[in-house]
């Protein structure tokens, strides 16, 4: 089984662009991705769960919803994460540093929740390996999925290194390798963290030069990088499956 484990409804780029879950599976068929972790960003939590909530129903069985949790003045959102985990299936969170800082006083409380749940966070640090290593070290009882091995297309070897060092440290860190720029750093992460932490993702959809060819030239850059069979098989979907269940 191969499990997209980084897939956007609704990413986080200037324009919010925007995915249908139709164009999300054509690319899955595409490129013989089985299944595909799906969140929107950019939005409320209210509206990341409908959308996810509605991708979900619209194709059971491929698609995995996961909430954005982004902290709100006027409206708690701890029931609103708690419900999609327990009433309609989510399997887990998105946090984006860029959106909400990635602090205890934050976002602490959706680390605690996601602990209490069993299901994981996804984090984008933005290359803040600080609050990656305090969220690691405060919240042990949580599945913590760093995005990028730290910080999207980062060609400063050193940070991807340190943010490994975290997962190395800390057994309830995971490696999500998407938007990787240099992605030999995927063998180093394997070897470094363990394989059984080490998670692949698009970071699509993007129509670079087609969704269908960008999922499967990310497929072929992991393809590539030299792990073998069962470990292959590791990062390309099963620790996805075991982590979410599956």
């Amino acid at each position: 089984m191969i499990i997209d484990a980084h897939a956007h409804l609704k990413h986080g780029d200037a324009a919010a662009t925007e995915y249908k879950p139709e164009e999300i599976v054509a690319a899955m068929d595409a490129a013989g991705i089985d299944r595909s972790v799906v969140f929107a960003m950019s939005t409320t939590t209210r509206r990341s769960i409908e959308m996810a909530a509605a991708a979900a129903d619209r194709f059971p069985g491929r698609l995995i919803p996961y909430a954005y949790a982004l902290p709100h003045a006027g409206r708690a959102i701890l029931p609103e994460l708690e419900e999609a985990v327990c009433e309609k299936g989510f399997r887990g969170f998105k946090l984006h540093a860029g959106e909400c800082r990635i602090t205890e006083y934050t976002v602490g409380p959706v680390f605690k929740l996601a602990g209490r749940l069993g299901v994981p966070c996804l984090v984008d640090f933005c290359g803040d390996e600080g609050a990656a290593s305090g969220a690691a070290e405060t919240f042990k009882e949580t599945s913590i999925i760093v995005a990028h091995i730290g910080k999207y297309l980062c060609t400063d070897d050193a940070l991807i290194d340190r943010f490994i060092r975290i997962a190395e440290g800390h057994s309830n860190i995971l490696l999500d390798v998407s938007g990787l720029a240099h992605t030999h750093k995927i063998a180093d992460a394997v070897r470094r963290a363990g394989v059984a932490r080490v998670l692949w993702g698009t970071d699509g959809p993007h129509a670079r030069p087609t969704e269908a060819e960008f999922a499967i030239a990310e497929l072929e850059k992991v393809r590539g990088c030299g792990l073998k069979d069962a470990r292959l098989e590791k990062v390309l979907g099963a620790n996805a499956a075991r982590l979410l269940g599956i």
